[in-house]
């Protein structure tokens, strides 16, 4: 099995690699950061396992994800999994961020998961097999302020995934959504220093998860075919009854602000 992850350098991406690497198969990761991915395919080595290799890209160009999954297919073999993680946050309110932060996120985290997919979804339909996950986030679920950017780039993973979805019937290939809550990653770190005040109010104290919890989930997920997956009560409660709880979520907002 080969099985490629987009943002493996670390965070959920690498223990997703990590998972399957200890499963034995062949795993390709690829990111944007040389040094991370160097140092990320020494971890995954200390496994015991030789089959990882990594490419550096950057998911919002097309041509460089397109270049490094060619790359990956030719040392391992056509890919049967493909779990789109590469993504970013820069919390900031709409009035107050630059327009090049705002497309970032959108170029990265909706255009750049689609070309992942795109670079492998062909080859995996001729073939009749072949599942792919897209990483998306809780907070594709309801608006958070200060995250317009992320929100509006995360929920529209959902349309893709769905629409993906029923193009997909009967080729063989699965495609999945998983929407993870805050997960202790390098990212997360620097995005708590810049969260506002309204979303801490919102989203609640609840711990982050970590990472490798998160992606036991994500795998598992996948094993099991898996549409959607979801995270926790609140998560889950979103998206499985989200226009009947978001109305009293914001009443409960609008009294605290």
């Amino acid at each position: 099995m080969h099985v490629i992850v987009t943002g493996g350098s670390s965070g959920i991406g690498l223990e997703v690699a990590r998972i399957y690497a200890c499963r034995g198969a062949r795993v390709s990761i690829i990111a944007r950061t040389a040094a991370m991915l160097e140092s990320a395919v020494v971890d995954l080595r200390s496994t015991g396992k030789a089959d990882i290799r990594c490419e550096n890209a950057d998911v919002a160009n097309d041509s460089e994800i397109s270049r490094a999954v060619d790359a990956c297919e030719a040392a391992f073999g056509p890919c049967d999994v493909l779990v789109a993680s590469a993504g970013m946050v820069e919390p900031a309110f709409f009035d107050q961020q630059s327009q090049s932060d705002f497309s970032r996120q959108i170029d990265v985290n909706l255009l750049g998961t689609a070309n992942a997919v795109r670079s492998v979804y062909a080859g995996m339909k001729i073939r009749g097999q072949g599942a792919i996950m897209i990483v998306s986030s809780g907070a594709a679920l309801i608006g958070i302020p200060g995250y317009t950017a992320y929100c509006a780039s995360k929920s529209a993973l959902t349309g893709f995934a769905e629409a993906l979805q029923a193009e997909s019937v009967g080729d063989g290939v699965t495609i999945s959504l998983c929407f993870p809550p805050d997960t202790e990653t390098p990212q997360f770190e620097r995005e708590l220093a810049k969260r506002p005040a309204q979303a801490r109010a919102l989203m609640g104290a609840a711990p982050p998860w970590k990472a490798n919890a998160v992606a036991e989930k994500i795998v598992r997920g996948i094993d099991r075919r898996s549409k959607k997956v979801y995270f926790g009560f609140s998560i889950t409660g979103l998206g499985l009854f989200g226009p009947l709880v978001k109305p009293f979520v914001a009443a409960w907002f609008s009294r605290r602000r």
